[in-house]
């Protein structure tokens, strides 16, 4: 398929999702009834990095809200302007530990002060303070779900992913997604490796070319609330 088939493919996408469900635009733009529609939302671990920029130019461009799941020493505080510039342009930052050790593995203590100390810094940046997690490598327990309780904080988990952290081929990137997608799923996708941004203008076609729109982790979830604690991989 041409590139040029495939943007007006998806444009078609694009304005079928708008007539039915009112969503058109960017991120910041009208809901969307997933009850109704095939959704499915685009999740980022790691960043931000030195690739987050163009993705968040590609973001735009395509009018695809996405959820950004923040490391905070290190990624954050080398780049906080883009930790700012997800927030303004409607993405939602969402909380990945301190310095991503496995929250199980070390002491209660150690995990809540990964939480709290990357809830404080993305408060900061962004004005807010995060209402979603994503445990690294998605590893919980009891002492995880009540410290993320206590901080407000709802685990987003996912059910599609690329392993973009193993194989860097943007190809390969784009065609796991597409097979994996699933109507109410998660995609989880890496902006810090070298293969990953390059394949999410073709991720996002697709979706779209078979009748997938993208929403915010929250709205896949609504009008369902997201508990704080609570762990979620599929709406």
């Amino acid at each position: 398929m041409t590139k040029r088939r495939r943007s007006l493919i998806s444009a078609v996408a694009l304005l079928a999702a708008a007539l039915l469900t009112g969503f058109a635009g960017g991120p910041a733009v009208g809901p969307v009834d997933c009850r109704v529609a095939r959704c499915v939302a685009l999740t980022f671990d790691g960043g931000p990095g030195p690739h987050t920029g163009e993705l968040l130019d590609v973001l735009e461009e395509m009018h695809a809200p996405a959820t950004f799941f923040l490391i905070g020493k290190g990624p954050v505080h080398k780049y906080p302007d883009l930790v700012r510039r997800m927030a303004a342009e409607g993405h939602k930052v969402g909380n990945h530990s301190w310095t991503h050790p496995r929250l199980t593995e070390v002491p209660p203590r150690e995990a809540r002060r990964q939480l709290v100390q990357t809830q404080n810094a993305l408060a900061q940046l962004t004005g807010q303070r995060p209402t979603l997690m994503r445990p690294p490598q998605g590893r919980t327990n009891k002492d995880v779900a009540a410290f993320c309780k206590e901080l407000g904080l709802a685990q987003i988990l996912w059910n599609s992913r690329a392993l973009d952290w193993q194989d860097h081929d943007p190809k390969m990137i784009e065609e796991r997604i597409l097979k994996s997608a699933k109507p109410g799923g998660i995609v989880l996708l890496h902006d810090i490796y070298e293969g990953t941004v390059p394949a999410v203008p073709a991720i996002v076609d697709g979706l779209r070319e078979r009748g997938f729109t993208l929403v915010s982790v929250e709205r896949l979830f609504a009008p369902r609330k997201l508990e704080p604690g609570g762990v979620y991989r599929h709406a």
